[in-house]
């Protein structure tokens, strides 16, 4: 064992330490099917205006608001995608369907439930307002307007804005290539039986899916010896072809523990500890070419809630997201948060709620090994660290990790 030798930082100066380093990967276009969940990189402008055309609101009659009280000869139809042809005539009427063109001449739609019908003629209401039941030329989108701007995220409505202005691929963020390994001999892959000593790596699996939810690509490498040269060569071999390097275990102070002398050898390790509980031991490092590299603590709840503080929000960054942190909501404390003397703790709760307040209750048990204390959390309470803490009923801001 050995003392370490890096200072312990805050972990908001941590936090800004990383973020200040992560850089902006590139711009990539992608066709649309595949842009859900990714973000725009640029600005996107409307290059025709929505509607293109004045299109009936109402399944009714097209016709001029000063024909008001008159029979008046239907003189065709305009149906969606089938527009009446030519300039309807005064003293005439279009049969009109919803979202069909409204006719040259005409000014308004009546419904047709407010018409009597006699043949080929329909009598409409005495009093008619030019402009009413249909959409106008550009009521929604202007020619020029900004309708989307980058750093958003792109769902369903986004995606469907850009096909409504003929949009077949988009200018996003490229998403980061990541590199994700565990280390230590005592691990064994998830289906064989572990031997006397040795754990299933569950940590892997889990740091998989948070990746994957951040939106990276992720090349998951396995578990790797705890063998510095060996180590050596399938960190280098790796970083090749990634952006990032995520680490689970082996950033601690044991003999075995041996990824922050390699991530020195490589580049600049600019966190070696952080006060913070769980995850005193997280690493941040600087490598050449364009690459960073996390070193997460091996306890399962330390990794993931490291990955949470630090790690999810440089990958968002790297992609172009607007907001790189989760959401934040005052919760009401149903218990006692007690702190920690030297680092800032997040404890994890469940959320549910009493009225109008979304109240949190502890997971249980705190401790960095406990995988439980994390399922099923809905969010983390962050404790400064003091002699304060919070009583039950305090309102405190939370980091929403999902909501009940």
């Amino acid at each position: 064992m050995r003392a370490s030798t890096y200072p312990l930082i805050d972990a908001d100066e941590a936090a800004a330490l990383v973020l200040d380093r992560i850089p902006v990967l590139g711009v990539e276009r992608v066709a649309l099917a595949d842009c859900v969940g990714r973000v725009l990189a640029e600005d996107l402008m409307a290059e025709s205006s929505l509607p293109a055309f004045p299109s009936s609101a109402v399944d009714g009659y097209a016709l001029r608001a000063s024909d008001a009280g008159k029979t008046l000869r239907v003189a065709g139809e305009s149906a969606a995608g089938r527009p009446f042809d030519g300039v309807l005539p005064s003293g005439a009427a279009a049969r009109i369907l919803t979202g069909g063109v409204v006719p040259d001449g005409a000014d308004c739609v009546v419904m047709v439930e407010d018409v009597q019908v006699f043949g080929d003629a329909v009598t409409v209401p005495p009093s008619l307002r030019a402009g009413s039941n249909y959409h106008k030329v550009g009521d929604d989108v202007r020619a020029g307007d900004r309708i989307l701007v980058a750093g958003t995220q792109l769902g369903a409505a986004e995606i469907g804005i850009a096909a409504a202005t003929g949009r077949a691929d988009l200018p996003l963020g490229r998403r980061p290539r990541v590199a994700l390994m565990s280390t230590g001999d005592e691990l064994v892959e998830v289906g064989r039986t572990p031997g006397r000593g040795q754990i299933h790596d569950s940590n892997r699996w889990a740091l998989l899916a948070a990746l994957r939810e951040a939106g990276a690509d992720v090349h998951v490498l396995g578990i790797a010896p705890d063998a510095p040269d060996a180590l050596r060569a399938l960190v280098v071999d790796a970083l090749e072809e990634a952006d990032a390097l995520v680490t689970s275990g082996g950033v601690s102070v044991g003999t075995h523990d041996l990824v922050k002398p390699l991530l020195e050898s490589l580049g600049t390790v600019h966190v070696g500890r952080v006060k913070l509980k769980p995850g005193k031991p997280f690493t941040f490092a600087t490598l050449p070419g364009n690459r960073v590299a996390f070193g997460l603590p091996g306890f399962p709840v330390s990794s993931l809630v490291t990955f949470e503080v630090f790690v999810r929000p440089a990958l968002r960054k790297m992609q172009g997201f607007s907001h790189w942190q989760r959401p934040t909501l005052p919760v009401r404390l149903a218990y006692d948060a007690k702190p920690t003397a030297d680092r800032t703790e997040y404890q994890r709760v469940t959320l549910h709620r009493e009225g109008r307040d979304l109240v949190a209750e502890t997971t249980g048990s705190q401790s960095s090994s406990r995988l439980m204390s994390l399922a099923g959390a809905h969010a983390l309470v962050r404790v400064p660290a003091g002699d304060q803490g919070f009583k039950a009923g305090t309102v405190v801001e939370a980091l929403i990790l999902a909501l009940p």
